[in-house]
């Protein structure tokens, strides 16, 4: 019975060293979004997107997309510059955790990702997505894009929570599961991107 009590106390000790992780990653993520729009511009860019691939009339689906390009290029524009900011930033506090493990981090540097990384790997990604240089289709691009956002998200709710709250909210949010937006996105995204969390 004492084990039992024992494996329950260290169960609320690690919850709870969770948790102070995670509020001061969350917090930490809020400051540096503070000065941007990243947040609207994802938001009118997904609805946007997600009514001009539901439109029937080709004409009609080509108009709306057109009509995204002074958002797609600000929030290219802002996520190159968080990701400007956010590389300032020193390593420990940057390290996201790949195990909700207090501490692991110093135990095995391994066992986390480097955030600043991931950062400039989304940004880099959104902002090919938008110059679209393999000249891919407006609906194929569009839908490149929303794998570039949603991805982008999904590392920023992994950063301050984890993986699988992360994949959770995507699905609630978006009706997307994570594997399906690593298969939207471009493949030098996905290189690079399993070169950060799995390095």
């Amino acid at each position: 019975m004492e084990f039992i009590s024992l494996l329950f106390v260290l169960a609320l000790g690690i919850h709870w060293l969770n948790l102070q992780g995670q509020r001061k990653r969350t917090a930490l993520l809020a400051e540096q979004l503070r000065p941007f729009h990243i947040e609207k511009n994802m938001a009118q860019l997904t609805g946007a997107y997600m009514r001009a691939l539901g439109e029937s009339d080709p004409e009609r689906q080509q108009h709306i997309l057109q009509l995204q390009g002074d958002a797609e290029q600000q929030l290219a524009s802002e996520f190159q510059n968080l990701a400007r900011e956010f590389a300032k930033l020193p390593a420990p506090v940057t390290r996201g955790f790949k195990l909700a493990l207090p501490y692991i981090d110093q135990l095995s540097p391994k066992a986390t990702f480097d955030m600043r990384r991931l950062m400039e790997v989304h940004a880099q990604g959104i902002e090919r997505t938008v110059r679209n240089p393999q000249g891919l289709a407006p609906k194929e691009r569009s839908f490149r894009m929303m794998g570039e956002m949603f991805l982008m998200q999904h590392s920023c709710h992994w950063f301050c929570r984890a993986k699988t709250i992360a994949s959770a909210r995507m699905v609630a949010q978006h009706q997307t599961r994570y594997e399906q937006a690593m298969d939207a996105v471009s493949p030098e995204t996905r290189q690079a991107y399993l070169a950060v969390v799995q390095g």
